[in-house]
């Protein structure tokens, strides 16, 4: 038997949810929570194997409550009405098993909660081509561009700096947020990431 959590905050919804869920033979719906707080000690009290979340809650939102539950066995399913790109990338680095919208089919749900109980993982299509259709372009700035294309050239802090007239400090700055933003932990890892999506002009 599937349990499941699920957290909402419109109590319409949640209730159909959870009657649509437990009309299924293999799932038991054991919680219902109206913010991210209490989905978390709902989680934390059945350990269920999936929590299905909105994100806009109050007290705390569905991502929030995910990143407190990076780490958690249950098995996290964003299900919401936007399908915004910031939220899809975010909720992939909080690890969530699942992002589905809102509009989709009700038997799509019943049947993506049993692929990730499998292991597996299920985003509404629609996110991931928007995801992609971001990564063609580059997230950094032109004068952020500026600074990896010497690093790319060997150049060290230093010599960036005299460079771009620039003090060492705001060099320093600029490749944290260079690596912040490409997701990597150091400069070769940047250079060469930068290089692989082709953004070097």
């Amino acid at each position: 038997m599937i349990r499941i959590v699920i957290a909402e905050d419109q109590r319409l919804l949640l209730g159909a949810l959870g009657s649509l869920l437990d009309l299924e033979e293999d799932m038991d719906v054991v919680g219902k929570a109206r913010d991210g707080e209490e989905a978390l000690r709902l989680v934390k009290h059945y350990q269920p194997d999936i929590c299905i979340m909105d994100i806009e809650m109050p007290v705390k939102s569905g991502l929030e409550a995910a990143e407190a539950l990076k780490d958690d066995p249950c098995k996290i399913i964003i299900l919401t009405t936007f399908a915004r790109p910031g939220y899809f990338q975010r909720a992939r680095q909080a690890g969530v098993s699942g992002y589905l919208l809102k509009d989709s089919p009700s038997e799509e749900l019943a049947s993506s909660i049993r692929l990730i109980t499998e292991g597996r993982r299920v985003y509404a299509p629609e996110l991931v081509d928007m995801a992609f259709a971001n990564e063609s372009q580059s997230p950094l700035t032109k004068r952020e561009e500026e600074v990896i294309k010497l690093m790319a050239d060997g150049k060290n802090t230093k010599e960036i700096a005299g460079e771009l007239f620039i003090t060492n400090g705001t060099v320093r700055n600029y490749i944290s947020v260079i690596l912040d933003k490409l997701n990597v932990s150091n400069r070769i890892e940047a250079v060469s990431r930068f290089r692989e999506k082709g953004w070097f002009k």
